[in-house]
């Protein structure tokens, strides 16, 4: 067997729901499960998190469906909303609540009225989705004179909240607070940096998304040192060990020279695995647990990793990222966050949920 793996732990899961949960200090707590649950399954993700948070964020109808059909039964969030009048009606059929960040879905709702419960997007300052405040007071009039429709409050997003020198989110959430405040409405703001770092986002409803998949939002600050732990740990096996000498390179580009006499572990992933095909010389990789780093390119099929002064051997285990190498650590070599590594593994590796650690289900 190649050995090729990425193992799943819903249990870190629910531990990390958990520390969101004491942040939240009351206030609702969704967890975005969306991008097929940022790569660790979508309804895994749903069943490890039931019963530790109020409700599921989703980005797309199509997602609130598999959830629903898997028979998740608490709240579900979509939210990009709908994209049509079909949708509208399914997303009641679903009984889900949606986002409406534009006019357009507005006025497709008016035209097609369904019972349907809605949070209206603000733009304050990330210029993405969403309504200017002016605009969104016009929305709001309309959406409450919508027979079945029920407003239940406002949403934004922050823009700069995972910035060590964050010049906008106290800005952003003053303006939402203010339409709040204007409106008589309920907030949802803080994804998983501003819940952490600004206690006056939490407000009514939090939305942590990468926390709780055991990565850490800020550059500066480490899962751990959060109280976060990593639910997933991405594994390989070596499949040679080969001697190098100085002045030789290895792979694709000749990308590394050995600057002396040493020794090369070939490792069954590459970039068809999921494996980041940018990760540069240097990269960290465990073997036996003890770090060691990448040299040479990244292929579709293998990497190389430096053996110099360890004891490895063919067939030995290899950590891509998990527990003696995180997913940030990687992330951080690569120029790129922990989002893409997550969501870019492909279905080749084997995928072992960790039996010894599931959380409740539904």
């Amino acid at each position: 067997m190649r050995g090729t793996r990425l193992q799943i732990r819903p249990a870190a899961l629910a531990h990390n729901a958990g520390v969101a949960r004491t942040l939240a200090n009351g206030a609702q707590v969704f967890a975005m499960i969306k991008a097929n649950g940022y790569g660790h399954g979508l309804t895994l993700a749903a069943d490890a998190l039931a019963g530790q948070v109020d409700g599921l964020g989703v980005a797309l109808l199509d997602e609130a469906r598999a959830v629903r059909e898997h028979g998740v039964r608490e709240p579900v969030l979509v939210a990009e909303g709908f994209f049509d009048q079909e949708e509208i009606e399914e997303a009641s059929r679903l009984d889900v609540e949606v986002v409406v960040h534009a006019p357009w879905q507005v006025a497709l709702l008016r035209k097609r009225p369904a019972p349907l419960g809605v949070w209206l997007k603000i733009n304050t300052g990330m210029n993405r989705l969403g309504m200017v405040p002016e605009q969104a007071r016009e929305q709001a009039a309309i959406l409450r004179a919508i027979p079945g429709v029920r407003l239940l409050g406002l949403m934004s997003h922050f823009a700069c909240a995972d910035q060590q020198d964050d010049p906008f989110s106290e800005q952003q959430l003053a303006a939402v607070l203010a339409l709040s405040g204007e409106l008589g409405l309920p907030v949802t703001a803080a994804n998983s940096a501003a819940l952490i770092r600004y206690p006056a986002a939490r407000q009514q409803r939090v939305r942590p998304g990468i926390m709780l998949y055991g990565s850490s939002p800020f550059p500066w600050r480490s899962a751990g040192e959060l109280g976060l732990r990593p639910t997933q740990r991405f594994s390989a096996r070596l499949i040679a060990v080969n001697p190098i000498y100085a002045g030789q390179t290895v792979g694709y580009g000749a990308t590394w020279t050995a600057p002396e006499n040493g020794t090369i572990g070939v490792v069954a992933v590459g970039y068809g695995d999921g494996y980041p095909r940018h990760a540069p010389n240097g990269t960290p990789v465990a073997v036996n647990g003890r770090r060691t780093e990448l040299v040479g390119r990244v292929s579709m099929d293998m990497i190389t990793v430096r053996l110099d002064g360890l004891e490895a051997r063919v067939g030995d285990e290899v950590e891509l990222w998990g527990d003696t190498v995180s997913v940030d650590d990687v992330a951080a070599a690569c120029g790129t966050i922990s989002y893409e590594l997550f969501c870019q593994v492909t279905s080749r590796p084997e995928r072992v949920v960790d039996a010894g650690r599931q959380a409740r289900s539904p």
